[in-house]
């Protein structure tokens, strides 16, 4: 039996409270609600890290980041580290990859055989944070609330234009798969940059949400003094008290993103459709999924680096051949990815399990749990020492050295505005998931390695910038004289070869 093709759809910063079971009706997704329909749909997923590099790097490794090392957005991805396009490319897939996956590093391939384009954001060391500075805003690239005050339309921005090129290459590249000259099955990782904030639309998508009933948060602002530790570090981080953040503000900052999911859901909708015309749709399975979520205004906190259901939680889909359309609550995580592909392939990873963190989805689907907690960590931008969550059942706690503990029900408190931290009647809740937050991880020792890998960054980062700099950046490989009709093929070959289907 041939293996499937794997489809892998990937969004960035999409908050997993929009996907409830599917996309939330008010979102105008018609091509996510056609494959939500035949996905099974997991419905709290959440993400090993709520940043861009470590998130994707646990994705794609089914590791976390304390033990991958990718602690934040300039944290190198290493070599060895065998990914999900490893594994799949040594068991004979084609591997390939168009987009965003934030590698840092001068291996930007990981594994996949093709990259399409280059990466949106930068591959150095450039971004790295320092908990030597505690408290201290980096300027040039921290966020700020600015993507929030300059909300609105725009018919072109660096985002766009590079999901354009995004969508337009693995068009591409599936037309080129469907021409069957490689007898491989594949796998293409699709990986957009959207809804990614700034928070500016197409005026035809913005136009769909007017009126829209989501466009005020849930929860309105929690003032500064009452917030918790982490979210005043964040507030701090983003630079709240420059920016006068208005209900308008608020109001076109959510329009705008929710018009950027529907700019998404159009990509997607084209990609799928050629999988169908192209004849592979039967014999492939698709994966969706983001990196992490985004608050979006919720409790006055925007973007992501918080362990908040907005911010955590991620949605996650997956339509296979054999697979029935299901709906599946038990929490699980992005670091679930790689297992579940491995297994999908029929590859076998038990040489590799100890190092890794990640357990299939199939088993989830069939007996309707995990096996262990979801873990979540964070180390960078807005944080002053490792911070980690587990998610087990209905609880989710939040524990930082720095910081007083928080105890969620998420089921009975979904807004998490009650911690029950101090509530005498979960003390043994408390008492068990403290226990295995120091059963799991070594804290002192996590603490330690980020601020040694953080040191020797800043250092190797002032010295490459000084003199000549070569940077790391993918430059993707465009072999013009292999394209069209060129003097060292026959034409009548060419012809047929590149046509599908044929004969008709």
């Amino acid at each position: 039996m041939r293996r499937p093709n794997i489809l892998i759809l990937m969004v960035d910063q999409l908050n997993g409270t929009f996907f409830p079971d599917g996309p939330a009706p008010f979102l105008q997704t018609p091509h996510l609600d056609a494959l939500a329909a035949r996905s099974v749909r997991f419905v709290n997923s959440y993400t090993a890290s709520p940043l861009c590099a470590p998130a994707r790097a646990s994705f794609m490794s089914g590791q976390m980041p304390s033990r991958t090392g990718v602690y934040d957005n300039a944290a190198e991805f290493v070599s060895a580290i065998p990914t999900y396009a490893h594994h799949l490319r040594r068991a004979g897939y084609h591997t390939a990859l168009s987009g965003k996956m934030h590698f840092v590093g001068p291996d930007q391939l990981h594994g996949f055989e093709e990259r399409l384009t280059t990466d949106i954001y930068p591959a150095d060391f450039g971004w790295t944070p320092d908990y030597r500075r505690p408290g201290e805003r980096i300027d040039w690239w921290y966020h700020n609330l600015g993507s929030v005050t300059n909300a609105g339309v725009a018919e072109i921005t660096n985002q766009m234009e590079y999901d354009d090129e995004v969508a337009y290459h693995a068009e591409r590249k599936l037309y080129d798969l469907s021409r069957g000259l490689d007898d491989r099955p594949w796998c293409l990782t699709v990986s957009f940059t959207h809804p990614h904030d700034p928070y500016v639309a197409r005026r035809r998508f913005w136009d769909l949400y007017e009126g829209c009933e989501a466009l005020h948060p849930s929860v309105p602002p929690i003032p500064f003094a009452e917030q918790d530790a982490h979210s005043k570090r964040l507030m701090l981080a983003c630079d709240y008290e420059t920016f006068d953040v208005t209900a308008r503000d608020v109001e076109r900052s959510r329009r705008a993103y929710f018009a950027n999911i529907t700019y998404i859901d159009e990509k997607i909708g084209a990609l799928l459709d050629l999988l169908k015309r192209c004849r592979m749709e039967e014999d492939t399975a698709i994966l969706f999924v983001s990196d992490h979520g985004d608050m979006l205004g919720e409790r006055g906190m925007w973007f992501k680096m918080s362990f908040f259901e907005g911010s955590a939680r991620v949605p996650l889909m997956l339509a296979a051949p054999g697979l029935a359309p299901k709906t599946v609550t038990a929490p699980v995580s992005t670091v679930d990815v790689t297992p579940t592909l491995a297994d999908l392939a029929g590859i076998d990873l038990s040489e590799i399990q100890p190092w890794t963190d990640g357990l299939s989805l199939l088993p989830v689907i069939e007996r309707g749990e995990r096996a262990a907690p979801v873990r979540i960590e964070y180390a960078a931008e807005g944080s002053a020492a490792p911070m980690v969550s587990l998610r087990d059942g209905r609880f989710k706690y939040n524990h930082c050295e720095l910081d007083p503990p928080q105890l969620f029900d998420v089921e009975a408190d979904p807004q998490e505005l009650t911690n029950l931290a101090d509530d005498p009647a979960h003390a043994a809740t408390l008492g068990r998931l403290q226990a295995l937050v120091r059963q799991t991880w070594d804290l002192e020792a996590f603490d330690r390695a980020v601020r040694a890998s953080q040191a020797m960054r800043h250092v190797t980062y002032a010295a490459l910038r000084n003199g000549a700099y070569y940077p790391w950046d993918h430059q993707p490989l465009q072999k013009a004289s292999e394209r069209y009709m060129r003097n060292h093929m026959d034409l009548n070959i060419l012809e047929e070869s590149q046509r599908f289907p044929r004969g008709e």
